[in-house]
């Protein structure tokens, strides 16, 4: 098990300044530090936007828009209602078994 040893490059809290690489299958930007994906739902391909890294799993982190370089952010992750909320966990689990399932 080559992975014991692996050190996840951010941790839950930490702010990151990003540069969105692609988009998801549902729309997500997805960027990468070291090679380790972070999820951002709301960034778009080719932005830079200011991250705070909100949980993080063995392969992949979820990140929420904190500010932006280039635009800024559109609503506040506080306005969601809890409906929404109960379906960002499903979709973050749906992100984490697609992902999981391509690298296999």
């Amino acid at each position: 098990m080559m992975n014991q040893n692996f050190r996840k490059p951010v941790e839950v809290g930490d702010e990151l300044d990003l540069t969105i690489e692609s988009t998801g299958a549902k729309g997500d930007g997805i960027a990468k530090v070291d090679n380790f994906v972070i999820i951002v739902p709301g960034a778009k391909q080719g932005e830079t936007v200011k991250v705070k890294i909100t949980r993080v799993l063995k392969k992949m982190a979820f990140g929420e828009i904190a500010g932006s370089e280039s635009a800024p952010a559109e609503e506040s992750p506080k306005e969601e209602s809890s409906e929404d909320e109960e379906n960002s966990d499903s979709n973050d689990q749906n992100l984490e078994e697609e992902n999981t399932q391509d690298e296999e």
